[in-house]
């Protein structure tokens, strides 16, 4: 059964004396390539948006045009980052996770003052922060930030698979499908791909360029 996110957790964290307070979820941890991207929201009292819940239940089309919706309201602050495959390479996935996340975070001006952050803990986190496990499923705006961070790096692999269309980026967004594997061990990887993900790391044919 779909769930609804409302902004129960947002106005409990304002209760608390927090004035300005932030979701944020991240796209792309799992995949062999590509970065992983982080977005944070702000959202008004109130906010309403028919349709907004956790992007993976949501249709691309629905997420298009939500994302669209949010990118261009101007009641609602957002921020987008990302931490790229030689920072996951040089700091491991989920430390490189946890610095897109603080880039989005540090990128809404005015700063929020509190964040509240879909998953588990996120141990020395610069801005005061509330960790939620299936958050996007439950709160309005980690659900906001769960479609701008999707839709962005679903934006970025289609970008990417213009430049090597034979790993099929556009549909599998870098995760390790039977097609994307069946490219890795007819091409070889290439500067997107995460080397020390086990499937990457295995392939034995040379870099392709």
């Amino acid at each position: 059964m779909p769930t609804h996110p409302d902004m129960q957790y947002e106005k409990n964290a304002l209760a608390e004396g927090h004035s300005r307070v932030c979701g944020i979820d991240e796209a792309g941890r799992g995949p062999l390539a590509g970065p992983v991207v982080a977005a944070a929201v702000i959202l008004p009292p109130d906010f309403e948006l028919p349709g907004l819940t956790d992007s993976k239940q949501l249709s691309a089309r629905k997420r298009e045009s939500l994302f669209e919706q949010l990118m261009q309201s101007p009641d609602v602050l957002k921020g987008i980052a990302q931490a790229t495959v030689e920072e996951i390479e040089r700091l491991n996935i989920l430390r490189a996770t946890h610095l897109a996340m603080a880039r989005a975070a540090q990128s809404i001006c005015p700063s929020p003052d509190f964040c509240l952050i879909d998953g588990l803990p996120v141990p020395g986190f610069p801005i005061d922060s509330r960790s939620i496990v299936k958050g996007d499923a439950h709160c309005l705006s980690i659900a906001a930030a769960s479609v701008l961070a999707k839709v962005t790096r679903d934006r970025i692999m289609r970008e990417l698979h213009e430049k090597f269309p034979q790993y099929g980026w556009d549909h599998n967004a870098g995760y390790g499908t039977a097609q994307h594997m069946r490219a890795i061990e007819k091409y070889g990887i290439t500067p997107h791909h995460r080397r020390s993900f086990a499937p990457v790391a295995q392939a034995t044919l040379p870099l392709e360029f």
